[in-house]
């Protein structure tokens, strides 16, 4: 198990997800955009009634909104969903009629921006008497086929399971590949929040969102969008 510090190591590490358990046992959902591009850094998460979207900060620089603008967090009862891309979609409608998540994303593949070929990650948290949590990868294998990993966890105090959309810099971007990585989870939302940011790349962090749920029913969010420091 690493420091988030060290897990956000690498120069672009895309998108990235966290999901895990603080030290107190409280749900931790953690969510990063970087980007090389105008069109990627050009990005402001708001947060809404139906959960966090993305928005463009300057509408005149948007060239392609098709793999920029979803919703990358939403909640279906006592499910929570995070997601790098409009997949939260899909996953709520399976969920909202008593489907799986990984059914859901059985009807999903990697993103269609050659010759990238960004994985789409995706996790939720089912709250309940114990948290659990399942994260998923889709990957292009061979030829056009895609690979689908799936895991799932139950709740560990302290905890924290990384997945990102590449391993590091690259032309093409190469994608992150293996299982979660574990990370230690320590502090509130706006402790790790504060970690996460300091410790992202500082030419291409865009934005991030941290949330934090409590078994009394307690929530806590922080947002740090870089166009609005």
């Amino acid at each position: 198990m690493i420091t988030i510090k060290d897990a956000l190591i690498p120069s672009y590490p895309g998108r990235g997800i966290i999901v895990g358990e603080n030290e107190k046992g409280n749900a931790i959902i953690a969510y990063f955009l970087t980007g090389r591009s105008v069109n990627s850094r050009n990005r402001v998460f708001v947060r809404g009634e139906d959960g966090l979207r993305t928005k463009a900060f300057d509408e005149s620089n948007v060239s392609d909104p098709s793999l920029i603008i979803y919703r990358p967090y939403a909640k279906v009862s006592d499910t929570e969903i995070i997601t790098n891309g409009d997949q939260t979609e899909t996953i709520i409608e399976y969920l909202s009629k008593g489907g799986s998540f990984e059914d859901a994303l059985r009807t999903r593949t990697y993103e269609p921006d050659a010759p990238n070929f960004t994985p789409r990650i995706s996790a939720i948290v089912r709250n309940g008497e114990k948290t659990v949590f399942e994260l998923s990868i889709l990957r292009k294998g061979e030829g056009e086929n895609c690979a689908r990993s799936f895991y799932t966890y139950a709740g560990e105090k302290g905890v924290g399971y990384f997945i990102r959309t590449y391993v590091d810099n690259g032309e093409p971007l190469p994608s992150f590949v293996g299982p979660p990585i574990k990370v230690v989870l320590k502090g509130d939302a706006d402790t790790i929040a504060n970690v996460m940011w300091q410790s992202l790349p500082e030419e291409n962090k865009v934005s991030l969102f941290v949330r934090e749920d409590s078994p009394s029913g307690k929530e806590k969010e922080k947002i740090i969008n870089k166009l609005e420091l």
